[in-house]
């Protein structure tokens, strides 16, 4: 079962949020301000936070800036994971991926099951990684935003955890592009 190793030092990551909405403005942005309030709660370091509309190709580049980005270890993003026409979140992810991290979708809908039974199916929670950079995308509600960190992403980006974790495997992510 999974722990966490009180033994070893926790390594804060530095998380980018990014909210992904035609509607909203910072002030209104409950599902973002959900993440950074967990993120920094939990002792890691808020690397930057935007509102981008739902345009496929601004979320793109806003995920390739960060990528690029040598102070962003991990993006997550919240909205435009559903199923409606203006939900491009996870096409944007996508084009940038390197790989994709299938079990975070398959693991997000379990959570989400146990909370909102099979309404669960409508979202297309996503995670991947680019450039050695992890990134994930969360549906736009401060539940689900809860449940993917609270459930998920609180354990996975802590390098305590046992028996593995995404943060100890970070430094090994973009050994491709180093190899010659």
């Amino acid at each position: 079962m999974s722990r966490i190793d009180e033994s070893m030092d926790f390594i804060p990551v530095r998380i980018a949020v990014l909210t992904v909405s035609d509607s909203r403005k910072m002030e209104e942005d409950r599902s973002g301000q959900v993440l950074v309030d967990r993120l920094q709660a939990a002792g890691h370091t808020l690397a930057d936070r935007q509102i981008i509309q739902d345009e496929r190709a601004e979320i793109a580049a806003q995920l390739r800036v960060w990528i690029a980005d040598p102070k962003v270890d991990v993006v997550i993003s919240t909205g435009g994971t559903g199923l409606t026409g203006r939900d491009v979140t996870v096409e944007a992810h996508r084009d940038v991926y390197e790989k994709e991290i299938e079990a975070f979708g398959t693991v997000f809908t379990w959570v989400s099951m146990q909370k909102i039974g099979t309404s669960a199916v409508q979202s297309r929670a996503t995670g991947g990684v680019a450039g050695g950079t992890y990134l994930f995308a969360l549906p736009g509600s401060p539940g689900a935003c809860k449940d993917g960190w609270d459930e998920i992403l609180s354990k996975q980006l802590d390098y305590r955890h046992r028996p593995c974790n995404f943060v100890e495997i970070m430094p090994r992510l973009d050994e491709h592009l180093r190899r010659k």
